[in-house]
């Protein structure tokens, strides 16, 4: 093996693992980040990846990488700069251990981040959500789960991960019903459910058995759905709620818009917006104000108070004759 082999291993074992104490998201993240590198790398310079060295991982090869990742794959910026995030992190750990590839990993490092447009986040109105909420088939097992786990994530705001993630005995459906997840960062929440959710999940609860580890939503082998599973079926839901809703179809709807759209129904309701950061469990209040800007409605109470200025329509017309000769010169 050469340098990059054993300086990859441990980069995850010691640092990301035992020193860190990385997430499993962020482990992942970082792993699907080096599969790929090292996948355009062997096609790019004819090496297998046991055969890298850090030197043959140079600026030019991560920054054509980079736009592999955009051009090839379609990622979003946002995606691409988190893969350079998990370079730079390797790169980094590596230059206290392979001095001699300093100027190598000082050009990686080097390499900024893309900006980016922060765009207006996409959320579902009320009749959307009826109309979402009305499309799985309560005739099947699949269809009565998936409805269950649409009214949790539109009801909770919970993250996809944290979704899947659920058990059975992250529920409490007695006094004070409530549903416990580990969030980004390790963050523990209590998220509070309201009547209608709580009577849905009890229905599902009693039909879904199970022992007290056991996936809240599980797949036909009752394991647990992936994310991509809960985007497939989400897909199916939203073709078949716009045939009622023709607005869904104008939409990108993917698991984080039923986040949004609970932000938002919160919003609505009049919530505190550190509430609604609290709720969705960011880390900063800051976070939280996307859905003031997406708030049309907040907007259009703040005009309403003010005056408007005190002008006519029209065009300026000039009142003296040797100022109208100078005006059309």
């Amino acid at each position: 093996m050469t340098s990059l082999a054993p300086v990859l291993q441990t980069f995850f074992t010691e640092r990301l693992i035992q020193q860190r104490n990385a997430s499993p998201h962020t482990i992942a993240s970082y792993r699907d980040t080096f599969r790929l590198l090292l996948a355009f790398t062997q096609e790019r310079i004819g090496k297998a990846p046991y055969q890298l060295d850090i030197a043959d991982l140079d600026a030019v090869l991560v920054g054509a990488f980079l736009t592999y990742l955009e051009t090839d794959r379609g990622v979003s910026v946002r995606t691409r700069n988190a893969r350079l995030t998990a370079i730079r992190s390797l790169f980094t750990y590596a230059a206290l251990r392979h001095p001699e590839h300093a100027a190598v990993i000082q050009r990686v490092l080097a390499i900024p981040p893309k900006r980016f447009t922060r765009n207006l986040v996409t959320f579902l109105t009320a009749p959307e959500i009826d109309a979402l909420l009305g499309a799985p088939d309560l005739a099947s097992w699949i269809g009565r789960r998936d409805h269950a786990l649409l009214v949790v994530a539109l009801q909770t705001g919970l993250r996809v991960s944290e979704l899947t993630a659920l058990t059975v005995a992250d529920l409490e459906l007695g006094t004070g019903a409530h549903v416990r997840c580990v969030g980004k960062g390790r963050k523990q929440r209590i998220t509070p459910l309201t009547k209608t959710t709580r009577a849905v999940l009890t229905a599902w609860l009693k039909e879904r058995g199970g022992g007290p580890t056991a996936p809240l939503f599980p797949g036909p082998a009752g394991h647990q759905l992936s994310r991509d599973a809960v985007r497939r079926l989400l897909s199916r839901h939203v073709l078949t709620a716009t045939r009622v809703c023709p607005t869904l179809a104008t939409k990108t709807v993917s698991p984080h818009t039923l986040r949004h759209s609970c932000a938002m129904t919160l919003r609505d309701a009049g919530v505190d917006i550190s509430v609604i950061a609290l709720w969705l469990g960011h880390a900063d209040i800051r976070t939280a104000q996307i859905y003031l800007h997406a708030d049309l409605a907040v907007k259009e109470r703040a005009l309403a108070r003010t005056t408007p200025p005190d002008t006519r329509p029209g065009r300026y017309r000039p009142s003296d004759m040797l100022l109208a000769f100078l005006e059309g010169l």
